[in-house]
């Protein structure tokens, strides 16, 4: 019979034991499972335009192009979306009252893919063309991200919620002119 004492002596037994610890941490840094537990909360004023500096003339205030309301994907997602543009021509989008998941190396994506309710939407807006508009500055709050000049809103009528490590959507809206 094999003694306790003799297995813990084995090389094998510490080859193993090392890379069962070398797994875990690769495994958690990769995982990130912490961040089911936090939050980040970002409240970001919406873009709006100072009183003109003449008198008698109007301030532009900006001007909604697309709207939307965000659905839940792999994680429940609220919040509603909103493409504006400023009177200088630039373009912002705006994340109204976000609450979602925190998670690793999540995205704001613009997206040229249909948003599908439940299983099928979580993996598809990766299929075509997106634009990336950077990382979620907070899983809650309100935030703007700057849509860059050559962006076609004609094409990309969707927003995803996009963790990149994993490949799927946390949350999406569909984007509605006007």
């Amino acid at each position: 019979m094999v003694s306790v004492r003799t297995i813990a002596r084995s090389p094998i037994t510490w080859a193993l034991t090392a890379l069962l610890v070398i797994g875990i941490g690769v495994g958690l840094a990769l995982l990130e499972p912490w961040r089911l537990f936090t939050d980040t909360t970002v409240n970001e004023t919406a873009p709006s335009i100072a009183a003109p500096a003449s008198p008698g003339v109007a301030a532009q205030q900006p001007r909604t192009l697309a709207s939307g309301t965000l659905i839940s994907h792999e994680h429940t997602t609220s919040g509603t979306v909103a493409i504006l543009q400023l009177p200088d021509g630039s373009r912002v989008l705006r994340l109204e009252d976000l609450d979602t998941s925190d998670g690793p190396d999540l995205h704001v994506w613009l997206t040229d893919a249909p948003v599908l309710e439940g299983r099928d939407g979580w993996g598809v807006f990766d299929d075509g063309e997106h634009t990336d508009l950077g990382s979620l500055k907070g899983n809650k709050g309100s935030q703007n991200y700057p849509v860059p000049t050559d962006a076609d809103l004609s094409t990309l009528t969707s927003v995803s919620i996009w963790c990149d490590r994993f490949n799927v959507s946390f949350g999406a809206a569909r984007l509605q002119q006007g």
